[in-house]
């Protein structure tokens, strides 16, 4: 089965950014949605707002009304494969997401490895002493800057143009 032509790589949406543009980051999870953002110069990514899920067509909604006020390049959707790489129901799950809003919107998706995101940000919040009740409430949104930044660092981390590292 080929990749729906909204699903891009990391590489390719580089090529595309345009500067002052950003990117949101976004957790999927069963019941929420945890929603990032990038600042313009694409260096950091903010905790935004978790979206409680509902129909697929108004959090899709939500989520694109979001991207174009933002001026967003893309969205960078967690993908939750497992420990050994293979991938399980919550992949098929985010893959349906993603091929269910290219027919919404033309604002493209990366799907970027999310291995870890909510153990280690959650892992984060009890080293601070944060209750559970408020981890509850933050923990989608600071997954969702967790994925995006390591999206940003990827980014910061590539040779040549789109990058930042020196050539020699």
């Amino acid at each position: 089965m080929s990749t729906p032509s909204h699903i891009i790589t990391a590489e390719e949406l580089a090529a595309r950014i345009r500067p002052g543009q950003r990117l949101i980051g976004l957790d999927l999870g069963e019941k929420t949605i945890g929603v990032a953002l990038s600042d313009a110069l694409l260096m950091t990514a903010t905790p935004w707002t978790t979206i409680r899920r509902g129909k697929f067509t108004p959090d899709a909604q939500r989520l694109i009304g979001l991207a174009k006020e933002e001026n967003a390049a893309a969205f960078i959707l967690g993908l939750p494969v497992n420990m050994d790489g293979s991938s399980g129901p919550r992949v098929q799950a985010t893959c349906a997401f993603a091929r269910n809003m290219g027919r919404l919107t033309d604002i493209p998706l990366v799907l970027w490895d999310e291995r870890l995101s909510t153990a280690g940000v959650e892992r984060t919040l009890i080293e601070a002493d944060v209750s559970r009740a408020r981890r509850a409430k933050v923990v989608d949104k600071l997954a969702a800057s967790w994925i995006l930044q390591g999206f940003l660092d990827h980014l910061k981390a590539r040779p040549g143009p789109g990058g930042h590292k020196e050539q020699t």
